[in-house]
C-alpha cells in the first residue's frame, strides 16, 4: 500500500514539474527571438527563487543564466552581468559537488572564465587557459556534447593568434557543434541555443567579411524562425548595406 502511495505522489510531481519546466523553455525562446531580454530575466529570477530544485533544474537555470550574462556583457551592462555570473557560478559548484554531467559543467566553467575575461581584460593570462582546459577537458568527457563545441570555438575565435588561436579552428568547432544539434530535433525545435549558435557563426563569417557566406546563414535562421527580430530586423539589414558598400 505504501508502495502504491509513493508512486502516485512521485508520478504527481512529475506532472506538476514537467509544465514549468516546459513553460520555462517556452519562455526563454520567445525572449530570445523577440529580444525582449526583461522576459529573459523574470524566468531566471523566478526559477532560481524555486524552493525546490533538482540538478537537472539547476542545469537549465545555469544555461538561461549563461545567455543572460553574454546579452549584459554585450550591452555593457557589467554589473549585472557580474552579479549574475556569481549566482551562475554557485550553481555550478552545487552540481560539481553532486557530480552531476560533469562534461556540462566543464563547459560552462569554460564559459563562465571567458566571461571573467570579458569583465577584466586583464585576468586573461590566468583565465584563459582555465577556460581552454576546461572546454577541452569537456569534449574529451563526451565528443557529442555540442556545447562545449560551442566554447572550444569561441576561445579559438578570441584567443589572438599569438597564443594559439584560429578562425580555422573555431570554425570547426563551431560546425561540428551544429551537426551535432541538427542531429537532434530536440536540441533544435523551440531550442534558443540552437539559433544563438547560427547567429554567432553568422557574425563570425561577418567579422571575416565573408558577406556571401554569412548572409547564407542568416537567412536560414529566418527561414528556421521567421519571427526572430535581431536577425530580421538588424543582423541581415546591417549585412546587406555593407555587400553594396
Amino acid at each position: 500500500m505504501e508502495r502504491k502511495k509513493y508512486k502516485l505522489i512521485l508520478a504527481l510531481l512529475l506532472i506538476i514539474s514537467a509544465p514549468a519546466a516546459a513553460d520555462s523553455r517556452s519562455d526563454i525562446y520567445n525572449a530570445y527571438i523577440t529580444s525582449r531580454m526583461e522576459k529573459w530575466k523574470e524566468v531566471i529570477d523566478r526559477m532560481a527563487s524555486s524552493s525546490s530544485k533538482s540538478n537537472s533544474f539547476i542545469l537549465e537555470l545555469v544555461n538561461y543564466q549563461y545567455g543572460y550574462i553574454g546579452y549584459c556583457l554585450g550591452f555593457n551592462m557589467e554589473k549585472e552581468a557580474s552579479k549574475y555570473l556569481s549566482l551562475a557560478e554557485k550553481n555550478i559548484e552545487i552540481l560539481e559537488k553532486a557530480g552531476y554531467q560533469p562534461t556540462m559543467t566543464n563547459a560552462y566553467r569554460s564559459a563562465f572564465y571567458g566571461f571573467r575575461i570579458s569583465l577584466n581584460k586583464l585576468s586573461a593570462p590566468f583565465n584563459g587557459p582555465k577556460s581552454l582546459n576546461y572546454g577541452k577537458r569537456s569534449v574529451e568527457q563526451d565528443d557529442s556534447n555540442y556545447f562545449g563545441y560551442i566554447q572550444m570555438g569561441n576561445i579559438y575565435f578570441y584567443m589572438p593568434a599569438t597564443f594559439g588561436g584560429s578562425k580555422k579552428s573555431a570554425f570547426e568547432y563551431y560546425n561540428k557543434a551544429r551537426r551535432l544539434m541538427e542531429k537532434d530535433p530536440s536540441l533544435v525545435n523551440g531550442n534558443w541555443n540552437y539559433l544563438s549558435l547560427l547567429v554567432t557563426i553568422g557574425q563570425a563569417h561577418t567579422y571575416l567579411e565573408e558577406y556571401d557566406q554569412a548572409r547564407v546563414v542568416y537567412e536560414y535562421i529566418l527561414k528556421t524562425e521567421p519571427g526572430f527580430t535581431y536577425v530580421k530586423n538588424e543582423l541581415l539589414p546591417a549585412l546587406v548595406a555593407k555587400m553594396k558598400k
